[in-house]
């Protein structure tokens, strides 16, 4: 509790959702199923010591690893951290929302998210030191900081209107960097970046970590305005409840599946193709089909959202089964989920550790982190029938609400 200034009467503070309690299935269960995909997303990023094609991916391998990169490359790398943004612009005005019922002030509500969000930027900055250098709560603590700063209390024409003007700065930040990537080519040979993960020593790994971190991944996730965009979104959606209430809002999520899986899966089979050198253009085109893939990934990642919510509508109908029981088990500890993966990841496949990621390929290295995910589920679901939640939550929540 805290109190009022000029009273002498405390502003009750709303005590974390319960574990346990009612829950809406939509957020959740896509937040679980978002974890193997993220899983998925980075498990490339971890194998070293041979040529790369398009993103992390490895420039050669067998057929089962031609079939493993042309569909995560389609439907997941860059179209899961939207999604994530997304849900996490939901949460956000969830949780500013059931302070409020609670009779809190907006000044404390708004300073609880202030708090959560910089000690998810904390997070952030400790998983990448230790771990692994692609941490995303580091960017999506900045993104909150400044988004509930300017846009908590603004209207939803506000929100729209500045989440399209960030689609549109997302197109043109696409272009300068064709246009650049094209300056460099012709200018000559780009410089070089070092992989952390296939340095030795851990000491030199984690200083690599930490400046790939800082300096390229925080600014571009945050810059590239695709982030914010869907951030901005999560939010509009939460005022409206359309994931708590997905019934109410079929139309509207069926739309969003339909056009956004179309946009997300066209761009991205686009960029798989020439991945697989199967359309006719040159080397070039890479950086065309990799912003028009970034670009598309925002809409993957929401098409991908409202399809969880017209899932969450039959689950409602007809009850949900173990297995989407177990995902929204993960999905309710989605940090914990998050931050096990790296734990499992980086010793397991990294040079400073065992060092498996010189030696696996694209579809055994999927095969484990789906692996890894399952092995999450499970562990989530044990807590869930304790009533605990995640290590990652309970700390969160420790620091981020005064006592």
């Amino acid at each position: 509790m805290t109190t009022s200034p000029g009273t002498d009467s405390p502003s009750p503070v709303a005590a974390p959702t319960s574990v346990t309690g009612r829950r809406s299935i939509a957020p959740d269960l896509a937040r679980g199923v978002m974890l193997v995909l993220i899983a998925v997303a980075n498990v490339p990023y971890f194998l070293w010591g041979r040529p790369t094609g398009t993103g992390a991916h490895s420039a050669d391998g067998s057929v089962a690893d031609r079939v493993v990169q042309t569909v995560a490359i389609t439907g997941i790398d860059s179209r899961v951290y939207p999604m994530f943004a997304f849900l996490f612009g939901y949460g956000i005005v969830q949780l500013y929302t059931r302070q409020l019922a609670a009779g809190t002030e907006q000044r404390v509500a708004r300073r609880i998210l202030r708090r959560r969000h910089w000690w998810m930027l904390a997070f952030g900055f400790v998983h990448a030191a230790l771990l692994w250098y692609g941490d995303i709560l580091g960017s999506y603590a900045i993104t909150g900081l400044v988004l509930v700063w300017l846009f908590l209390r603004r209207s939803d024409r506000a929100l729209a209107i500045w989440a399209s003007v960030l689609v549109l700065l997302s197109g043109a930040f696409s272009v300068l960097t064709v246009v650049a990537a094209a300056s460099v080519d012709s200018g000559g040979t780009a410089a070089a970046t070092t992989d952390a993960n296939a340095i030795p020593e851990y000491g030199a790994a984690m200083a690599e970590r930490v400046t790939t971190w800082a300096e390229i991944m925080i600014p571009t996730v945050v810059f590239g305005f695709i982030v914010p965009a869907a951030v901005l979104l999560g939010m509009l959606a939460a005022r409206h409840r359309v994931l708590d209430a997905p019934a109410a809002h079929a139309a509207l999520l069926r739309r969003c599946a339909v056009v956004g899986l179309a946009i997300g899966w066209g761009t991205g089979l686009l960029l798989a193709l020439q991945n697989l050198d199967a359309l006719p253009f040159g080397p070039t085109a890479d950086w065309v089909l990799l912003a028009l893939h970034t670009l598309g990934g925002l809409f993957g990642g929401l098409g991908y959202v409202a399809v969880f919510g017209l899932l969450a509508i039959r689950l409602e109908r007809g009850g949900a089964g173990a297995f989407a029981t177990a995902v929204q088990a993960l999905g309710k500890r989605s940090m914990s989920g998050y931050l096990a993966q790296s734990v499992v990841f980086s010793p397991l496949l990294a040079a400073w550790g065992l060092g498996l990621g010189q030696y696996l390929s694209s579809w055994s290295a999927t095969l484990l982190a789906v692996a890894i995910w399952a092995a999450t589920v499970m562990i989530a679901v044990r807590l869930e029938r304790a009533g605990r939640r995640g290590p990652a939550e309970t700390l969160l929540r420790r620091l981020a609400y005064p006592r």
